[in-house]
């Protein structure tokens, strides 16, 4: 090309000097090393970070890729990382990163003058909180910042002299203390834990802390978040996201979300806001905020309805029979002129079971074959007893070994239903509807009217199955719980989005046996009544047999929660 036809905005670096410039970005990334990492501070994604050092400093990180793969045909871990961690080393050396012990001038000061005076540590102590001015002054400067740096020697000193002032005065019941969570630091939280338990103080859970365990979960299955890892989304056929934006809270595993839209999976999104996980959604579901526990609790009047009541879709009952505690019996106790559901029928009430081991901690099963109560093996009492292999769910009698087929329901097979209460808590009042029963002689020779847990749970849900009693007339009955018209002025989502949903998610289930999937979070942990919307969803699941399942179940995350 002739210097007269050269493009004149492009120039060629002919003079090695000229380039020097590049050497800022060839210093930026160099290193001497590279050491393996995660980020570990109450971050549980154990993300795989690949750090590079030079002279013991971090200069930059970058995402591993050498993840095993899970099995064949889900996608693979990566990408998997956060915008956090890769910013991790500006934390490291950031000025404004903590480094030393700070303290409210105001107490620092009023500190500083008390040691002057008192020779004691906990008279000092003791001379500032007794004195009302004194008091009020540190109070009334919190959440105005004022903090000033001090020295190690003087905060320790300080929260010495007030453990040891407010043990003598009130007692070591009134120190109550958080100690850091264990995927921060087990030795720290052992340490913090150990301190509390030596002083005879409350050591409260790091969960109280953050407000983030599912008290659901333990008080329907007597364990603690104990939930698939994430890539079990690509299995579902059906993803419902409640209070779980999965985009900031679950980074680097949302992934496998979109991944599992690619492979067919269906996705319901309830949340207010149409916020980020929203974008993934086939419907986006505006719900009212706090208002998911109604939702769902309509949503299992559909299910119990058309698919257990009508239908009885066959996978359905035979899960409902093998892994819920839907067939047990419950006792009903007469008040006057109707009957309230009490305890779990205990085995030693009836004289068969009379003198088993832990008799008050193992229930009991109506036979349909044997026409008679039978005590199943499994319960509580079967965990702690002597005898051992007898804590499972093999449908056999806890005596005799003899088979178990359960009768969940009493509907076709009792002359005699009686009046039950339920509670009405949206309208503060009650409801008596009618439950088929039995009634069982026990060893003293009375005789107690029982119900199967599934028959108190269809009166519960205002299932109409012929019976008498404040059931509503239809979906369109706006004046009873749980009904789909009832659920609209507290969902703020109309009767037909609901049936719609809850009929997708029954036949989804009833198809893939199983693969629906909640995936929770804080979003919802943090209400006040969070443990009743978890159960609520948590019986649309086991309505719906998707708990245990590949593809199903409760998918509980706050933060970054499991990975295998």
């Amino acid at each position: 090309m002739s210097e007269n036809n050269k493009i004149r905005w492009i120039k060629d670096e002919e003079n090695p000097q000229l380039r020097g410039w590049e050497e800022f970005y060839r210093n930026r990334w160099q290193h001497d090393k590279i050491v393996r990492s995660t980020h570990g501070v109450n971050c549980t994604g154990s993300c795989t970070w690949m750090i590079h050092v030079k002279d013991g400093i971090v200069t930059w990180e970058m995402q591993g890729l050498d993840y095993p793969s899970l099995e064949h045909g889900l996608p693979p871990y990566e990408p998997r990382g956060c915008q956090r961690g890769i910013s991790f080393s500006w934390y490291l050396y950031s000025p404004l990163r903590v480094k030393y012990p700070y303290i409210r001038g105001a107490l620092l000061d009023l500190w500083r003058k008390a040691r002057v005076e008192h020779e004691d540590p906990v008279e000092a102590w003791k001379s500032l909180v007794t004195n009302p001015v004194s008091r009020a002054r540190w109070q009334r400067a919190r959440g105005k910042g004022g903090f000033r740096r001090a020295s190690w020697d003087q905060v320790l000193e300080i929260m010495a002299a007030a453990n040891v002032h407010t043990i003598k005065t009130h007692g070591p019941d009134r120190i109550a203390g958080f100690s850091p969570i264990p995927a921060m630091s087990m030795v720290s939280y052992a340490s913090g834990a150990r301190l509390m338990q030596l002083l005879g103080g409350i050591s409260l859970s790091f969960y109280d802390w953050y407000c983030d365990l599912p008290s659901a979960s333990p008080e329907t299955w007597g364990e603690q978040t104990d939930v698939q890892e994430s890539a079990d989304w690509f299995n579902a056929k059906l993803l419902a996201v409640m209070g779980s934006n999965l985009n900031m809270t679950r980074t680097p595993d949302v992934h496998f979300a979109a991944e599992a839209r690619h492979n067919g999976t269906k996705m319901y999104v309830f949340a207010p806001d149409f916020n980020q996980v929203a974008k993934y959604a086939d419907h986006w579901v505006s719900i009212n905020a706090g208002q998911d526990g109604a939702w769902w609790m309509a949503v299992n009047h559909v299910l119990l309805k058309e698919f257990h009541h009508e239908k009885q879709t066959p996978y359905f009952i035979d899960y409902t029979k093998k892994y819920t505690d839907a067939p047990f019996l419950v006792e009903l106790k007469e008040q006057a002129g109707f009957f309230e559901a009490g305890q779990l029928l205990r085995a030693n009430r009836i004289k068969k079971y009379g003198e088993i081991e832990n008799g008050e901690w193992k229930f009991l099963m109506w036979d349909e074959e044997k026409k008679e109560p039978k005590m199943p093996m499994g319960s509580v009492g079967h965990r702690w007893g002597k005898e051992k292999g007898k804590w499972n769910l093999l449908l056999k009698d806890g005596v005799d070994g003899s088979d178990i087929n359960p009768q969940i329901t009493f509907l076709n097979d009792s002359a005699k239903t009686v009046p039950v209460a339920f509670d009405n808590f949206a309208d503060a009042n009650r409801l008596t509807r009618h439950v088929p029963v039995k009634f069982i002689t026990t060893s003293d020779g009375s005789k107690v009217a029982v119900a199967t847990v599934y028959d108190l749970l269809m009166a519960q849900y205002g299932v109409p199955r012929g019976l008498e009693g404040d059931y509503p007339k239809d979906y369109d009955d706006e004046t009873k719980p749980y009904t789909p018209a009832w659920a609209e002025k507290y969902t703020g989502i109309g009767r037909t989005d609901l049936i719609k949903f809850a009929r997708e998610w029954g036949s989804t289930a009833e198809h893939t046996n199983g693969k629906c999937t909640i995936i929770i979070g804080a979003g919802i942990n943090h209400w006040y009544h969070a443990n009743l919307m978890y159960r609520a969803g948590i019986h649309a699941l086991m309505f719906c047999g998707c708990i245990g399942v590949n593809g199903g179940g409760l998918a509980h995350y706050v933060g970054q929660e499991k990975l295998a």
